[in-house]
């Protein structure tokens, strides 16, 4: 018996933290990058090199830019992250030094794409 209620409960916890995750007006996750293309910004690398400080830090990764500002002092790696602040950080963003849940973290990031 407290086996099934303790399943019911986490379902009811599974299902509540799906519900507060999806965007109301497209039903998508709220992390879903192909939502965020839409209305995508488009930066020109000039203007993403302004951005080149610890309390206001862009960066670009293969084409995207991302304000990573928020995420400066989390940084694993501390200041590296400010070693291609308002340029392309694409060659370290894939170095050997990053485990592969970055790759799902940088789209919390995104701001825009990078003007061609």
């Amino acid at each position: 018996m407290m086996l099934a209620i303790a399943a019911l409960l986490v379902a009811m916890l599974l299902g509540a933290f799906v519900v507060v995750s999806r965007d109301p007006k497209s039903g998508r996750s709220k992390n879903d990058s192909s939502s965020a293309k839409k209305g995508a910004q488009v930066y020109s690398k000039a203007q993403v090199s302004l951005h080149n400080k610890r309390t206001d830090c862009w960066i670009i990764i293969k084409d995207k830019v991302y304000d990573v500002t928020s995420y400066v002092e989390e940084h694993p790696g501390g200041d590296a992250i400010l070693a291609h602040a308002g340029d392309d950080s694409t060659e370290g963003f894939y170095g050997p030094q990053h485990a592969t849940r970055v790759f799902d973290m940088i789209d919390d990031f995104y701001i825009g794409d990078l003007k061609q």
